[in-house]
């Protein structure tokens, strides 16, 4: 296991070295002079070299990447040329929201998507199953950002159970800022649960026409107990995959979402710097999100050797 863990450390940090040069170069180098970006063509030359001076790009290449990345190790994400505030700070007030957020939807996705899944393999061909696999189908087919409007116009305008949009924040109490993200969360849920959802079936179906599935029920276990005791386990390997895709895209793609709801996150926080030209705020929360991903797909991949023994004895 030390072994399959070190390996995957490697492949993590190399993913990292790799994103870092990848966006430094798309973000400060590809486009040309920063500093004229940001500030626009119709900028005085006088201007563009203070901005230039003041943002540490009269370095070569190298001693810039080298600034930021040592920034970057070091909790110095640089300061916000629009905003006039450390990005470090702001990225950490937009988690306070984004990550919540993702944690809460992908909760709520598991739940709706596992008993769904399971109850379609387990009755394959009947009423239940075409009815959760049509219902799955509508819901990868619908755009999350129009079942989003179409929660707020239900429960939001006409029910007025919960609010259509902002956040209160955490210092108002726990559950006026859940009440705040489940609008949110559902919208983000739903759609993810619905591919979740038909994973499962099929992986289980998969699992469920393997031969120590037929051994194990020539034992004499019902259908159900070689479900519950050997399919489903043995069935997790490509659900956890997706639960690892998904907590990424939840976390970093919820853009769309956030401007419906009016959410201060890390989506919004990359669309409103992207609209400023805010530079050093788009590289770091990008190269953020980059670690997030990398990470969950690490911790995704020693969760396969701990649900699947093969793989840590091939390894």
């Amino acid at each position: 296991m030390l072994r399959y863990t070190l390996k995957r450390l490697v492949s993590l940090a190399i993913s990292l070295a790799v994103a870092s040069v990848v966006i430094f170069l798309a973000i400060e180098v590809l486009p040309g002079d920063p500093a004229a970006y940001m500030l626009g063509v119709n900028a005085q030359e006088d201007t563009v070299a203070a901005l230039r001076e003041q943002l540490g790009l009269n370095g070569t290449m190298w001693e810039r990447y080298s600034s930021w990345i040592g920034g970057l190790l070091t909790g110095d994400f640089g300061i916000s040329y629009t905003y006039r505030t450390p990005v470090a700070d702001m990225i950490a007030d937009r988690m306070q929201v984004s990550l919540p957020l993702a944690i809460y939807a992908l909760t709520l996705s598991t739940l709706i998507a596992f008993p769904a899944g399971i109850l379609a393999a387990s009755r394959r061909g009947s009423a239940a199953d075409v009815s959760i696999m049509g219902i799955t189908q509508l819901g990868v087919a619908i755009p999350n950002f129009w079942f989003a409007m179409l929660m707020v116009l239900i429960f939001a305008i006409n029910l007025r159970w919960f609010s259509a949009g902002g956040f209160p924040g955490w210092d108002a109490g726990l559950y006026p800022a859940l009440k705040s993200l489940t609008l949110p969360a559902i919208s983000l849920a739903l759609p993810q649960a619905s591919i979740l959802a038909r994973i499962m079936r099929s992986s289980l179906l998969d699992t469920l026409s393997e031969d120590f599935i037929r051994t194990a029920r020539a034992k004499g276990l019902t259908r159900a107990q070689a479900l519950r005791r050997h399919a489903l386990r043995n069935a997790l390997i490509p659900v956890l995959t997706i639960i690892g895709l998904q907590f990424s895209f939840l976390l970093a793609g919820a853009i769309i979402i956030e401007n419906v709801f009016f959410l201060p996150g890390l989506g919004r926080l990359i669309f409103q710097s992207i609209s400023s030209r805010d530079l050093i705020v788009v590289e770091s929360v990008v190269m953020l999100l980059v670690f997030a991903v990398v990470l969950v797909n690490f911790a995704v991949e020693i969760t396969y050797a701990l649900v699947d023994p093969r793989l840590r004895h091939r390894s």
